[in-house]
């Protein structure tokens, strides 16, 4: 008898996926725009997350969902502006599944919501294997993490539509080749937007927010 060989990995991958674009397809037939975030713990997601959120809040209806192995740290600065937001922490998991974001837009009203963003949890190597169901993926980058990431870990930037490069403003103080930086990720991905930005000064984020509402427009 001849043993059969099951890839536990690809099952459940191609079921993440199907969920996936359920929740897509939902989405889009409410006109609600979701955006998911990946970055390793620290590069800037929240606070890109806030800045947005206080350049489009009396324009557009929006919401979060954080995704945290533990605590809900980032869900309360959200809250505290006043933007629903829903915690879903994975209890040790690297990442959100396409189940657990579903689960969550179940929950919302989405009749009142026009931008979603997805702060998935800090992790620049199992994030990229999920499908959430949004509709764009944002990878971040921070200055100190240094310019060598993409080599390191291509397939989060292979997958992103855009990659943000956080914290400009300590860039004279590390060795990150912001000029070469959009080859780096061209070789790649050529279609990615590149972002280089200072959530805590504002310095460049006109173009990222230009991005975001001409998806909303």
């Amino acid at each position: 008898m001849s043993a059969k060989t099951v890839s536990v990995k690809e099952n459940i991958l191609a079921a993440n996926t199907e969920k996936a674009e359920q929740s897509r397809k939902l989405l889009s037939s409410r006109n609600v725009l979701m955006v998911n975030v990946m970055s390793s713990p620290g590069s800037g997601k929240t606070s890109l997350i806030l800045q947005t959120v206080n350049r489009f809040r009396h324009k557009y209806r929006i919401a979060v969902i954080e995704g945290d192995i533990a605590s809900s740290i980032d869900t309360d600065k959200i809250t505290r502006q006043n933007i629903p937001a829903i915690q879903i922490n994975t209890g040790g998991g690297c990442h959100l599944d396409a189940r657990m974001i579903r689960n969550s837009l179940d929950t919302m009203d989405l009749g009142q919501i026009d931008l979603i963003f997805i702060e998935n949890v800090g992790n620049l190597v199992c994030t990229a294997d999920f499908d959430l169901g949004a509709h764009k993926n944002v990878v971040i980058l921070s200055i100190p993490e240094g310019d060598d990431k993409p080599y390191k870990y291509p397939v989060i930037f292979i997958e992103a539509d855009a990659v943000v490069v956080n914290k400009t403003d300590v860039l004279p103080h590390f060795d990150f080749n912001l000029d070469d930086f959009p080859g780096i990720i061209r070789g790649l991905n050529p279609s990615a937007k590149v972002f280089p930005v200072s959530a805590k000064t504002g310095e460049g984020l006109d173009s990222w927010f230009s991005w975001i509402e001409e998806m909303l427009m």
